[in-house]
């Protein structure tokens, strides 16, 4: 989520990045020796990563964006910095095979910006906004994989209430699921102004009413379920937790409940204390790999909010490597010397 969203797609992103001087804060003190290396995973129009490489001189700024147009309009924007910006078309679960490709065997930070972006949301023939008919695309990388209209045309009734209730947090799953098969079995899916259409139909009149526009929830989980979001955010937060130096750190804004989950457990794990909880010590190289540097999760401010309403669901997590990580058990540099 490169910054605040033209939630239904009627005008040019606003390219408000969200708490971006709380971002280059907490960015900082991991980015201050020359040469320093970042990475931002959700580059998307380059909000955040144009901040940092102004602000944080030192530093040079690896940029990983699944979706090719940004990629390209990032570039252009940051081309100003020179050989101090690298873009990489990639999802950003690739961590540590773009990290590995360009040489490194580890970086300062890492940054993620859950979400869709202005740019995804502005291009209205992608389909992610539900304010004009458009096709039903939703992919993030649109040169491949099942679109949005894929979903809605063959998933099963049970598979799609599934999705709307967990992605969407969708409270009528099941008798949408049971209309958009309705639909289906006489005329496919397409576009996205007859689902607009039918979300308005099913969804009770006195539900309409409160929680933003009716399309709002069903949109985000069939974008979340075409493009993988959460198993592909499982996979890359833990990587980036082990990619971090010592004295690195990861940030993480995201915007749904389920997303803060992942990243919780994920730095919960790092920030652990693995001994038995009646041992009166921590034996040497027992203790915590990473530590918390956020207290819980951050939210913007009322301040923000009135200037960015996309800011109003964020949640900020950061955490720091303090330690090397612990050999596996089976790592082999453990036995040396054992034969």
């Amino acid at each position: 989520m490169s910054g605040a969203d033209d939630a239904e797609g009627t005008g040019a992103p606003r390219h408000l990045p969200v708490l971006l001087d709380r971002i280059v804060d907490l960015l900082t003190p991991a980015l201050t020796r020359d040469g320093s290396v970042i990475v931002d995973c959700t580059l998307g129009l380059g909000g955040h990563s144009e901040a940092v490489l102004e602000r944080i001189p030192t530093c040079r700024l690896v940029g990983i964006d699944r979706d090719q147009h940004a990629l390209a309009m990032a570039g252009e924007r940051l081309s100003a910095y020179g050989d101090r910006f690298t873009g990489v078309h990639a999802v950003y679960d690739e961590l540590p095979e773009v990290i590995a490709d360009l040489g490194l065997t580890s970086v300062d930070a890492v940054l993620f910006d859950l979400g869709v972006s202005s740019m995804q949301l502005d291009m209205r023939e992608r389909g992610f906004a539900y304010a004009a008919d458009a096709p039903l695309d939703m992919r993030m990388d649109d040169s491949t994989g099942p679109t949005a209209a894929d979903v809605l045309n063959t998933y099963a009734p049970g598979d799609l209430a599934r999705i709307l209730r967990e992605y969407g947090e969708e409270r009528f799953a099941a008798k949408i699921a049971r209309a958009i098969v309705r639909r289906r079995e006489t005329t496919p899916w397409t576009t996205s102004g007859p689902l607009v259409e039918l979300l308005y139909e099913v969804i009770p009149a006195p539900a309409r009413r409160t929680g933003g526009h009716p399309a709002k929830r069903t949109f985000q989980a069939l974008r979340m379920e075409v493009n993988d979001e959460l198993a592909v955010l499982r996979r890359a937060i833990p990587a980036a937790v082990e990619a971090i130096g010592i004295g690195g750190r990861v940030v993480v804004e995201s915007y749904h409940s389920l997303e803060d989950r992942l990243v919780k457990q994920a730095f919960t794990a790092a920030t652990r204390l693995d001994v038995p909880p009646d041992l009166p010590f921590v034996p040497a190289g027992m203790e915590p790999t990473h530590r918390l540097v956020t207290r819980g999760a951050e939210q913007a401010d009322a301040d923000e909010i009135a200037r960015n309403p996309r800011a109003a669901s964020v949640r900020l997590r950061a955490v720091e490597r303090v330690r090397p990580s612990r050999p596996s058990p089976r790592d082999p540099a453990q036995h040396r010397g054992a034969s």
